[in-house]
């Protein structure tokens, strides 16, 4: 993963569609000086170069019904297995988050179910045969910052850095 060299327009994009992600293209255009269809351009280019990825709501799990967010580290009987694992994880509608992580866990996830009977049963059914040697579960009682990277606070504007 290298980092990609922006320059100031594609910066001053990425802030402004940061802090608001339905802001027309053309009020974006006004705020920046050009034309709607060289936002429309930088907005394409920005994403074949994969610093955006789509556009997306975002539906409250809470609000449809999962009322119990868990992040559960995995440990694998087969540490090698990772690639079949997680593209097995990838098949539970649960799993809305997978890690590879350093440390205690093999893999780090996340997921929601409905309550913790959904939880133990997601668990046991379908965690488990996945060839776990060992998990460890940690319920969320409330998410108390839950954003995207704050652009306006991140991207200098300045062209001097390397």
């Amino acid at each position: 993963m290298s980092r990609q060299l922006l320059d100031q327009l594609d910066k001053q994009i990425l802030k402004l569609i940061s802090e608001d992600a339905r802001i027309p293209f053309l009020e974006v255009a006004r705020a920046c000086g050009v034309s709607g269809a060289a936002i429309h351009q930088r907005i394409q280019k920005l994403t074949s170069m994969g610093i955006l990825k789509g556009s997306q709501f975002i539906i409250d799990p809470e609000k449809v019904g999962f009322e119990t967010c868990a992040f559960i580290g995995l440990n694998l009987k087969h540490p090698e297995a990772f690639d079949s694992v997680v593209e097995k994880l990838k098949e539970i509608p649960e799993v809305v988050e997978c890690h590879y992580t350093t440390g205690d866990y093999d893999l780090f996830i996340k997921i929601y179910a409905a309550n913790n009977h959904h939880l133990l049963t997601i668990i046991h059914d379908k965690l488990q045969p996945l060839g776990l040697a060992r998990s460890e579960s940690i319920i969320s009682f409330h998410s108390a910052i839950n954003r995207q990277l704050a652009m306006a606070d991140l991207l200098p504007m300045e062209e001097d850095e390397e």
